[in-house]
């Protein structure tokens, strides 16, 4: 099984953004020595007071140029707010300055109505409202790949490049709609089972029904997927579930629209919202039954992941968690680590 892990770069208590970055390039630099396959960083608007990680776009090359060869990328940019040609532009210049570790990661999602307006790029006119994601994804691989027709009136835009390689580009999703768009593209597919867990094995079902390789080589030629789910690792089940509780607490009040009590900063502030300590992550899990988020001891997690990749088919799980403790993050990307056997990797970035 392969490792991956998408960040969100969570401000610590009394912290500012440059302290989560920090923290966030601990993080990747832990991953790239212990041998995870990629580093992604997120991109949310809404929650600046506890996630720092706004603009993938920015912080990527930032923790590019502090790890040596650890794939980085996006999970996810949303292209719902942005012009597919300047992703493009924007990625190639980022694999220009990585060339061979840069992965895009797209998808789509709104939030909060005023951040949603203060994103788009004409606010004289009302957002389109037909579903042009499928259109914008893959306009965005079509600059990436030289993929235009040459009538097309794009065909003779060029992008800044490396010359050797040019970015993986993903489609993130929680859907089988999205699953069904990265099938009739020929792209790589990632679920992000933290968001919406039940359709997970439908999504892939969807995938691989719908899979079509790319007519301009901009994917792999069967289909690729990765599986996206949020993982809390300790000792034992019992403390892998006390620390999953800052994730259950913060998923309870985001869904009551209690976000006046966000950021968590403790485990103990976490279990006074929940009203109690959760219980450890109970097996077996039944498709369509899934968790928003798992935990428990190394034995455990490896035990639980071989169950939720086996289920959809996939051989590479994207980690995310939200800890109170930037050491319990660090520790539990560890415990994962060796749990499932992960190689580290020689002469990785120390310092």
């Amino acid at each position: 099984m392969e490792l991956s892990i998408v960040d969100l770069a969570p401000i610590p208590e009394g912290g500012t953004a440059t302290d989560a970055f920090e923290h966030t390039v601990d993080r990747a630099r832990q991953a790239e020595r212990l041998g995870y396959s990629r580093f992604w960083v997120a991109e949310h608007h809404d929650f600046t007071d506890s996630v720092a990680s706004t603009t993938p776009e920015a912080l990527i090359p930032h923790v590019a140029a502090k790890t040596s060869d650890i794939r980085v990328g996006s999970g996810t940019v949303l292209l719902n707010h942005y012009s597919p040609y300047k992703v493009a532009e924007t990625f190639s210049v980022l694999d220009a300055l990585a060339p061979g570790r840069i992965d895009l990661g797209l998808g789509r999602a709104t939030g909060n109505p005023t951040s949603d307006f203060a994103l788009q790029p004409d606010r004289s006119q009302r957002r389109r409202t037909g579903d042009d994601h499928a259109e914008k994804i893959d306009e965005v691989a079509k600059h990436l790949h030289d993929g235009f027709d040459d009538e097309h009136p794009f065909s003779d835009l060029e992008l800044a490049r490396s010359g050797d390689s040019v970015p993986d580009v993903w489609v993130l999703g929680s859907s089988p709609s999205s699953a069904k768009i990265a099938g009739q593209l020929g792209l790589p597919y990632c679920f992000a089972a933290f968001i919406r867990p039940e359709p997970a094995v439908e999504a892939f079902e969807t995938y691989r029904d719908h899979f079509d390789p790319s007519p301009y080589g901009a994917g792999p030629a069967e289909p690729a997927g990765m599986l996206a789910v949020n993982v809390t690792c300790a000792e034992t089940d019992e403390e892998a579930a006390r620390l999953r509780a800052t994730t259950e607490a913060s998923s309870r009040l985001l869904r009551s629209g209690r976000v006046d009590r966000l950021p968590i900063h403790s485990v103990e502030g976490a279990i006074d919202v929940l009203g109690s300590v959760p219980e450890p992550t109970r097996t077996p899990i039944v498709p369509g039954e899934w968790p928003r988020a798992i935990s428990g001891s190394p034995e455990t997690v490896r035990d639980l992941l071989e169950e939720l990749t086996s289920q959809v088919g996939v051989d590479e799980v994207v980690v995310q968690n939200q800890l109170a403790d930037h050491e319990d993050t660090l520790r539990s990307h560890e415990l994962l680590a060796d749990a499932v056997g992960l190689e580290p990797r020689r002469g990785a970035r120390v310092g």
